[in-house]
């Protein structure tokens, strides 16, 4: 058997390790994932409640079309239902937009680093991969813009970006989708939306009423705290989500995870809770970082990439074997830095400590 070319070496996409792999390899009672940007406050007791009663209605496959959840969030956001497409996260809207516009003599630009699954489907689609580093952590838009050609289908912005935390501001926002030509598909994905609290940053949904060849991408796997359901969704003029609809595998949504994303949506105060304790983490990270004299990105989002001037393997191993387990930046386009998700007040405590006990240990060694 011979597969695609393209997908020969090209590996898969590596999660941080799960807590029973750490528990057994280290010999832990308590082992604490601040590794995925997951919420850790978990989902709405609203969302829960909806979970539990649909588990024992498994039989029946969901409704293709989400026609529940469809009309819901589209009055939450005020567009049309037919501006949206459901996917099982915003990782498979992701792989239906790769599909749909992307082939062999095409190209695609992204930053880099960025998050991963832009530049991963685009190769499974045999398209060219232009990437163009981030400047100071940030998407360099006027030279994503000197990327861009008459083969270009698909441009990446990444607004919050994974795994800088950093952000495109309104004004650079709407300047570049002035002059991006219009066959080419500007992707705003937004995972991190609800987290974030910058005054400037820009509003795209009344701008995908002005720009046909906008799509935003958007999750209910972090603020809302339904991960482990995988529901996320675009939105985009009807003629653009009328291009995706026939990649859309049948069923790729489930019931429970409709039922669970209505309940999530309308328990805001949740939502609001879990932005202001994030808000109050962040702070404990940002004091740590001054009182230590060390850099980090600024984030608007709910995790920070904090930059230890040593390789990043080494700061993950020392806090793994010590029950927490992070994000090491040699994997994510920044080897001296580790990103860390912004748990609770004494999850957050506790891995500065340990941090504070590393930082005096190499201070000495040196």
């Amino acid at each position: 058997m011979e597969a695609k070319k393209q997908l020969i070496g090209l590996p898969p996409y590596k999660p941080g390790k799960p807590i029973e792999e750490v528990k057994r390899e280290f010999g832990l009672n308590e082992v604490i994932k601040l590794a995925s940007n997951e919420n850790p406050f978990g989902a709405s007791k609203q969302a829960q409640e909806a979970i539990r009663h649909l588990a024992t209605e498994t039989a029946v496959y969901p409704d293709g079309y989400a026609a529940e959840l469809r009309q819901k969030v589209s009055a939450f956001l005020n567009v049309e239902q037919e501006q949206l497409v459901f996917g099982n996260g915003s990782d498979e809207v992701i792989q239906m937009l790769c599909r749909t516009f992307l082939t062999s003599d095409t190209n695609t630009v992204t930053a880099t680093p960025t998050f991963s699954q832009y530049k991963l489907n685009a190769v499974i689609e045999g398209a060219e991969i232009r990437e163009v580093p981030l400047k100071d952590g940030v998407h360099d838009l006027q030279a994503m813009l000197r990327a861009i050609d008459q083969q270009t289908r698909i441009v990446w912005v990444c607004n919050p970006n994974n795994p800088s935390g950093t952000y495109v501001n309104e004004q650079e926002f709407r300047s570049f989708l002035e002059q991006v030509p219009d066959h080419v598909l500007v992707v705003s994905d937004e995972a991190y939306y609800e987290y974030v609290t910058a005054k400037d940053f820009p509003q795209t949904l009344p701008l995908v009423e002005e720009f046909e060849n906008l799509l935003v991408l958007r999750t209910f796997s972090k603020a809302y705290g339904l991960a482990a359901l995988r529901i996320g969704y675009g939105v985009a003029q009807r003629s653009v989500i009328s291009l995706l609809d026939p990649v859309r595998p049948p069923f790729n949504t489930t019931t429970i995870a409709h039922a669970s994303a209505i309940a999530a949506l309308g328990d805001q105060a949740f939502i609001n809770d879990c932005v202001e304790r994030n808000n109050e983490g962040i702070k404990q990270y940002v004091d740590f970082c001054n009182k230590h004299e060390l850099t980090y990105y600024p984030t608007q989002t709910n995790f920070i990439l904090i930059d230890f001037n040593r390789s990043g393997d080494e700061v993950f191993d020392y806090l793994l074997r010590r029950g927490y387990i992070v994000r090491s930046g040699e994997a994510l386009g920044f080897p001296t830095c580790v990103r860390i998700t912004v748990g609770s007040k004494e999850q957050n405590q506790g891995i500065i400590e340990e941090l504070t006990t590393w930082l005096e240990q190499t201070k000495v060694s040196n």
